[in-house]
């Protein structure tokens, strides 16, 4: 069973550096990374915002970037937050 794939961003991240960051990895996704986010106030206050909080703890690597916290994905442009979405959907067999 495959637990990791690879993805490339439509537009990428920006980091304050102002580097490019399009390629990573992500893994497939475990209960608790669905259930450890309604603990977040901000998931709290938002439920939508269980979607970055998700996606964080998902992506093992993003370019150089050492650690994915929820902050990165809050700066991801509008495509690429879509597109990671979509890829995460697609990887935990969350479509149809």
């Amino acid at each position: 069973m495959q637990l990791e794939f690879e993805f490339t961003l439509p537009t990428g991240y920006l980091d304050r550096e102002d580097n490019l960051h399009r390629k990573g990895i992500m893994r497939r996704s475990r209960a608790i990374d669905e259930i450890e986010p309604l603990k977040d106030p901000k998931v709290q206050e938002n439920p939508a915002y269980s979607t970055i909080v998700i996606l964080a703890r998902t992506i093992t690597q993003l370019g150089a970037l050492e650690e994915i916290t929820p902050e990165i994905v809050e700066a991801l442009f509008a495509d690429d937050l879509n597109y990671l979405h979509q890829f995460y959907r697609q990887i935990n067999g969350l479509e149809g």
